[in-house]
């Protein structure tokens, strides 16, 4: 596989034949810093990359509960959601859970804010995600328009920033927006469902005239989690918080007496589909882990089972050198 690394003399096209592991989270990924042949290779070639420092990962619909790294080293996930039709809360949260265990600070763009022309109404969405979203930035933008385009310029002016977001989410129209040049392709969405297409099909980095870097990144169709407790521990904020005062340590929050998070939702402080979404979130990483704990564990066996017959065939062949 060959992917271009910016360098000083500009974009380098080199093969990573030699930094592709079994790993699929350890190959190599967009916002990497890598090490690459001195010009004159031909072809040249990724020699090593630097530790990451954050990556947002993902795992993908395998069978084999493989995690699927989408960036690296950033600083800032911009989670980029439509305002094309109802909230999905959910969706963000999920979001919002990959984006804090990734090691960046998560954003949250309401993009096409000028399809909700009545100010009210769209202090009312942020506010809904607001509350969704503890710690977290949401900023309305129209790169349409061009409003907030520059609030969001000076969050991702200091470091690397992720794009991210379902396709028809705007993002490539933000990138655009940002970059102040037509950078990226886009397209309409579809007037039968209000579903966008896969305009990009890559991951790209943009050097962005104010500062910063930009990785846009295709539309997520699912977006699983991948060992992402901490992450969906922060979002939740105020249920673990709430949790300290639960009768029990280990409280499930099911039905338990003494239980705190339970006694808020019936006070009408904590929004039941606030819990909802925190069980649901915390059973799919829990089982994510034990799929993935159980496949190492498979994958462990079967190296000492090999290393087993290698060692016996080795005393076999020591012993037939004896003799």
């Amino acid at each position: 596989m060959q992917c271009d690394v910016i360098t000083t003399e500009g974009p380098v096209r080199a093969d990573t034949e030699f930094v592709t592991p079994r790993d699929p989270l350890k190959v190599v990924c967009t916002g990497d810093w890598a090490a690459v042949d001195p010009d004159g290779g031909d072809p040249r070639y990724v020699r090593a990359y630097l530790p990451r420092r954050s990556s947002f990962v993902r795992s993908t619909s395998s069978k084999r509960s493989e995690g699927q790294i989408l960036a690296a080293n950033v600083d800032h996930a911009i989670i980029a959601v439509p305002l094309t039709g109802d909230l999905d809360l959910g969706r963000i949260e999920r979001f919002l859970a990959l984006g804090w265990e990734s090691g960046a600070q998560p954003v949250v763009v309401l993009s096409k804010a000028d399809l909700v022309p009545d100010a009210v109404t769209l202090a009312h969405l942020v506010q809904d995600v607001e509350t969704s979203a503890p710690g977290v930035p949401v900023l309305p933008v129209s790169a349409a328009e061009g409003d907030g385009v520059d609030v969001l310029a000076a969050v991702v002016s200091g470091g690397t920033s992720v794009l991210l977001g379902q396709s028809g989410a705007g993002k490539s129209t933000l990138a655009n927006a940002l970059a102040g040049a037509d950078v990226m392709e886009v397209q309409a969405i579809r007037d039968v469902d209000g579903k966008g297409r896969h305009t990009t099909t890559t991951r790209n980095l943009l050097v962005l005239p104010g500062g910063g870097v930009l990785i846009d990144t295709p539309g997520l169709r699912g977006v699983g989690l991948w060992d992402a407790g901490t992450g969906v521990g922060q979002v939740f904020s105020e249920i673990q918080e709430l949790a300290e005062r639960c009768r029990f340590h280990d409280c499930a929050h099911g039905a338990e007496p003494g239980c705190a998070v339970l006694a808020a939702v019936d006070d009408g402080v904590l929004p039941e589909r606030r819990l909802d979404s925190y069980r649901k979130l915390m059973r799919e990483n829990q089982r994510i882990v034990a799929k993935t704990d159980a496949r190492v564990r498979a994958e462990l066996r079967r190296e000492w089972r090999l290393r087993g017959a290698e060692g016996k065939a080795a005393m076999e062949a020591k012993r037939g050198r004896v003799r």
